[in-house]
């Protein structure tokens, strides 16, 4: 286990330099903005436990703000890797564990962990500061804790898995999909044992108990949520059907899969091939067989519901997979399909067990080769389907972003201050030239701000305004007298604008 461990941190580690190096680890729009989110809970004219918000699910800002502190690594986007990439080392050792304990074969643990490990487009996203990284390490988590508990009936198992559901569901919203139907398999675990030394009577009651312990413990995660929502917005929903949401954002456009099963299935299925490659699905659909036949059923249910959800999600929510060889043939969402991934992995590994004891070590190896040739085969980074998403969507805002902080990093003098439209690409122009989020001010700070595009005259002092062609902020802050100096205009991009208060610098308010 500890060699497992040492292995994948060095192939994290490794991931983590080569995209640094490339300047690939922000071209994600959501990777700046769950950067920037850390930063601005302790750097922002109103910071603290507010800048959470109240859509993306908290644990990632949480457990990056410690490094988002930091100017340097908050400046390069380092501080965002750190979390995600302890996730995919942690995912990685439970998944060998739970393969280990499920077919009672290192080998078979070798070849799913090494499936999900080798991965690309698993190593970018574990690299940059996004949610699949930690998701994967409390699911493995689940899995492993779940698989345990089958075994020994310990309420510390119970527990494990309830933490780690917790933490998935304070992760990404298909965490919240998973608490039930884990609930139930514990439920069903707990009841197909005596209890060792317990009496009769207890026999009905402990099922109950520890169904109920993992629930408990599993939906802290959701109920805190929703706390949370109410409490900063008055609506628990509100990141479900408020004006940031998934459905607002998608404001009700029609998209493939959305309302047609078949089509839904069908975008996500080539999704999950263009992610895991070629070969590793037809693996897996053999290797499904094998673990099926050895009565493996859990594991496989488990792991197939994050890619049911996307499914589901399609279908019934607000959530579009673009992928470029289907219309509209563009990306946006294709690292949903990084969703299977542990899935067809554990069955292509359940392979293994399909042939002799003396084979299994070959299999194995061959199982591996079989998975990772079409990555070796067509190694430039073209080839990684989330990565060509990220460059592909992130072309016009990083031209403008660095249009904008070229034009103002000569001209800007520290303290003088910059109103900004909101969204985080705005404040991906701040982190470039290296300038507090403090000295910015813009709709995530509040009620002042709303109060300074109502009475731009009373409330907007700053020098600059950085703002998008548009928006209120920008008819405020003609109101107050400021001039027009640049006009950034990238095709397919919002036209952004940079303005100079005439007059100069009036000090704070």
């Amino acid at each position: 286990m500890l060699a497992c461990a040492f292995f994948l941190t060095l192939l994290s580690a490794g991931a983590v330099w080569f995209f640094q190096l490339h300047g690939w680890l922000l071209w994600y729009g959501d990777a700046e903005a769950h950067l920037n989110a850390a930063r601005r809970m302790v750097d922002s004219q109103t910071p603290g436990y507010d800048q959470l918000g109240s859509v993306w699910l908290p644990l990632l800002h949480v457990l990056t703000l410690p490094f988002a502190a930091v100017d340097s690594l908050w400046r390069s986007g380092l501080a965002g890797s750190f979390a995600p990439a302890a996730g995919f080392v942690a995912g990685g050792v439970f998944l060998f564990a739970a393969v280990k304990r499920i077919f009672r074969s290192n080998t078979a643990a070798l070849a799913a962990t090494a499936l999900v490990a080798l991965n690309p487009n698993m190593l970018y996203l574990q690299s940059i500061p996004m949610t699949e990284g930690i998701f994967f390490g409390c699911l493995m988590a689940l899995l492993y804790f779940s698989v345990r508990f089958r075994a020994t009936l310990g309420w510390g198992a119970a527990v494990g898995a309830g933490v780690a559901a917790c933490l998935g569901a304070l992760t990404r919203y298909d965490g919240w999909f998973l608490i039930p139907f884990a609930t139930a398999y514990f439920l069903w675990a707990a009841g197909r044992k005596r209890w060792p030394g317990e009496h009769r009577g207890w026999r009905e009651a402990r099922p109950w108990m520890v169904a109920l312990l993992f629930a408990a413990v599993a939906s802290l995660g959701p109920l805190y949520w929703l706390a949370h929502n109410w409490y900063l917005t008055g609506d628990a929903l509100d990141f479900y059907r408020g004006p940031y949401s998934a459905a607002a954002i998608q404001g009700g456009k029609p998209y493939p899969g959305h309302g047609n099963w078949d089509a839904a299935f069908y975008y996500y299925q080539t999704a999950v091939r263009l992610v895991a490659g070629p070969g590793l699905p037809l693996m897996a659909l053999a290797g499904t067989v094998v673990a099926l036949v050895r009565r493996v059923f859990w594991p496989v249910a488990l792991l197939a519901l994050p890619p049911a959800f996307y499914v589901l999600n399609m279908h019934s929510g607000a959530s579009p997979i673009f992928v470029p060889n289907l219309w509209p043939h563009s990306w946006y969402n294709t690292r949903y399909g990084l969703a299977a991934l542990p899935l067809l992995a554990l069955a292509a590994g359940a392979l293994v067990m399909a042939v002799p004891r003396n084979l299994r070590a070959v299999t194995a190896l061959l199982i591996i080769v079989a998975g990772g040739i079409h990555w070796v085969a067509n190694p430039q980074p073209e080839n990684w389907i989330t990565w060509a998403e990220s460059r592909a969507n992130s072309t016009g805002r990083r031209a403008w972003m660095q249009a904008a902080a070229d034009y103002l990093s000569p001209r800007y003098l520290r303290g003088s201050g910059i109103v900004s439209s909101g969204g985080d690409d705005f404040f991906g122009i701040y982190r470039e030239m290296g300038i507090p989020l403090s000295e910015t001010f813009s709709v995530c700070n509040g009620l002042p701000f709303v109060a300074a595009e109502q009475r731009p005259e009373l409330w907007l002092w700053q020098e600059w305004a950085v703002v998008k062609e548009g928006d209120a902020i920008e008819r405020a802050v003609a109101r107050a007298g400021y001039r027009q100096e640049l006009r950034i205009v990238e095709k397919d991009e919002p036209v952004v604008e940079i303005y100079h208060r005439t007059g100069g610098h009036h000090g704070t308010a």
